[in-house]
């Protein structure tokens, strides 16, 4: 099922301006953050330039939250180098997205930002 209004606009408050937080208006053109919804997933990505093409955006997702709407709650995975996405051990679930969405910003593990 695939989300309805209120969670959309709260995925849109909450991660929305996450992304908005992580991409200064100063090198926006070079590096952004942004997300989309697919499904039940939200991905977090990197867009930036491709290195050889500067014409062309690269996308590099860096986190997923996943909603299970049977447990009320959500997941949060990262992107390993294997390009797999895994659980995030730390903080792996919870009912709060904004909770899952500091996790990302704070990075304390860096996972996400390296």
């Amino acid at each position: 099922m695939a989300f309805t209004e209120i969670e959309i606009h709260k995925i849109k408050k909450l991660v929305g301006t996450f992304c908005q937080k992580r991409s200064p208006a100063h090198i926006r053109d070079k590096l952004r953050c942004e997300y989309r919804i697919q499904n039940q997933d939200v991905i977090i990505f990197e867009v930036r330039p491709r290195w050889n093409n500067p014409s062309e955006e690269t996308w590099a997702p860096f986190a997923k939250l996943k909603f299970i709407r049977s447990k009320n709650h959500w997941r949060l995975f990262w992107q390993r180098a294997d390009m797999k996405w895994h659980k995030y051990g730390p903080l792996d679930s919870s009912r709060n997205l904004a909770e899952l969405v500091a996790e990302i910003d704070a990075d304390t593990h860096g996972c996400f930002f390296g």
